[in-house]
């Protein structure tokens, strides 16, 4: 399949064709797609370096404690230590359903801070990631970014990684069935830039597929849409589909009953929440049968403040496996002087209406970006973020989370899990930490792999947020306002 697509583009050649499609959509996409192809367009500017990382000087590993949360550092030498001079960032967690003390995380690896040329970082734990393997990355020497990294209901590992041969997107998918220590050849999978996949864990007839959807003025040559499905474990994608108000910067779900969700903003800056009921069934086309505008009081926002080349967070949507209630949750710009916040909002009727916004966390100041937000089997919703409310008008920040046990009407009382630290500091090269942070919940526990810059540099942490001692009073009490004071 990948004969298909090979077409050698040339930078300049993307740029210009971009340029003529955008136009003939009208000047608010043709703006969008030039603002985007400024900021987001994922091109190596620099050449490959070859890097000795053997040679490379040592610091000590990282782990970063505030009360009972603790952040382990994953980008490490086989000793724990850190190497000084390389940089990790936009990481992504898949975590074994079937032992969730095997994980994988994949990044965007920067062998060194001279060079923003960028290739498929990963690190895999079988100890519930209290330590961490750093073996490389996948296709060594190649360009790729944006990484994706999940989970199907059987333990199977997938790494989503977009690259650029000849200057054209391309999307492959790597499979592991070690639990991320060892990966097979990649597999051509079309996709684009900021792409983003899931797999359906529901149990029911569409158990294993897969499903991804990308921003569709930078799509793989020749694809005839910005969404595709695997329903044989990523050997083989079906032919791509265009999804209704070409959303991006957004994610997927599936429910209990089967039914795929996307959620994404519109060119016009619009959030949608869109499904696919049929999507499970294997053989036949995919129907978007609905698709929902939802308010999330702001639209979402990129290349400022503290992530002045990237994005300042994407939307998420989660569907609640004990009641099927749809939740969606992003960083907003809301109106006001107030640059950001994390909101969400519920509905309980299929898509059909959606709650007014809630603001996620208690301080109204500053900008809270990254937001990201899980759901446990159990509906539990968990939701972090970065926050600057204690930088005093500066963009020094601490990592934030929050919960829910009642479908978001309320949240626990918001509580930082790190210290403060620069988001300016440590750029390999390119003005960023990535577009995004990811996160899994279990009943028990949230798993969150994110990237912050505690050794004066862009590195890649995991962190296990929860356990029975955090979680068990505020679920018997009901009172989610009484929690964190309630943790030992």
């Amino acid at each position: 399949m990948r004969t298909r697509y090979a077409i050698a583009v040339a930078g300049l050649a993307l740029l210009t064709a971009l340029i003529v499609k955008t136009t003939a959509v009208g000047d608010r996409q043709r703006d969008e797609a030039l603002a985007a192809a400024q900021g987001h367009l994922e091109l190596p500017d620099d050449p490959f370096i070859a890097v000795d990382r053997d040679a490379m000087p040592r610091s000590e590993g990282r782990r970063v404690t505030t009360g009972v949360f603790t952040s382990v550092q994953v980008n490490v030498d086989g000793l724990g230590n850190n190497i000084v001079g390389d940089a990790a960032n936009e990481p992504s967690l898949a975590v074994d359903p079937t032992d969730p003390s095997k994980m994988a995380i994949g990044w965007r690896q920067f062998d060194t801070v001279t060079s923003n040329f960028r290739q498929a970082g990963w690190g895999y734990t079988t100890d519930g990631g209290q330590s961490w393997t750093f073996p490389g990355s996948l296709d060594a020497g190649l360009f790729r970014s944006d990484p994706v990294v999940e989970a199907d209901s059987t333990g199977t590992f997938y790494y989503y990684s977009l690259g650029v041969p000849g200057g054209a997107f391309v999307n492959d998918t790597f499979r592991s069935t070690d639990g991320g220590q060892t990966w097979g050849p990649p597999i051509f999978a079309c996709g684009g830039d900021k792409a983003w996949i899931t797999a359906d864990r529901s149990g029911g007839i569409g158990d294993g597929h897969l499903y991804a959807f990308w921003t569709d003025i930078f799509s793989c040559p020749g694809a005839t849409g910005n969404f595709n499905r695997s329903t044989d474990g990523a050997f083989n994608w079906d032919p791509e589909l265009p999804v209704p108000n070409t959303i991006q910067w957004g994610t997927l779900d599936v429910g209990s009953d089967g039914v795929l969700y996307l959620i994404g903003r519109d060119p016009g800056g619009g959030i949608w929440v869109v499904q696919s009921a049929n999507a499970q069934v294997a053989g036949e086309t995919v129907v978007f049968d609905t698709f929902d505008l939802v308010d999330l009081g702001g639209s979402l926002s990129s290349g400022s403040g503290p992530n002045p080349g990237g994005l300042l967070g994407q939307a998420w949507v989660g569907v609640n496996p004990v009641n099927d209630e749809i939740y969606a949750l992003g960083s907003v710009n809301p109106p006001g002087g107030d640059p950001l916040d994390v909101n969400f909002s519920r509905s309980s009727d299929g898509g059909a209406t959606w709650s007014a916004p809630v603001r996620v966390h208690t301080d109204a100041t500053g900008y809270q970006w990254f937001g990201t937000m899980s759901v446990a089997p159990n509906g539990r919703i968990d939701a972090v973020w970065n926050d600057t409310r204690n930088a005093g008008g500066g963009l020094a920040s601490e990592l934030f989370y929050s919960f829910s046990i009642d479908g978001g009407r309320s949240w626990s009382a918001d509580v930082a899990l790190s210290p403060p630290w620069d988001p300016l500091i440590g750029h390999p090269q390119q003005n960023k930490i990535g577009d995004y942070y990811d996160m899994v919940s279990f009943d028990d526990a949230a798993h969150l792999a994110w990237a912050a810059t505690f050794n004066g540099e862009q590195d890649v942490y995991y962190l296990r947020i929860g356990g029975d001692t955090i979680f068990e009073d505020g679920f018997e009490s009901g009172d989610t306002t009484a929690w964190p004071e309630t943790v030992p």
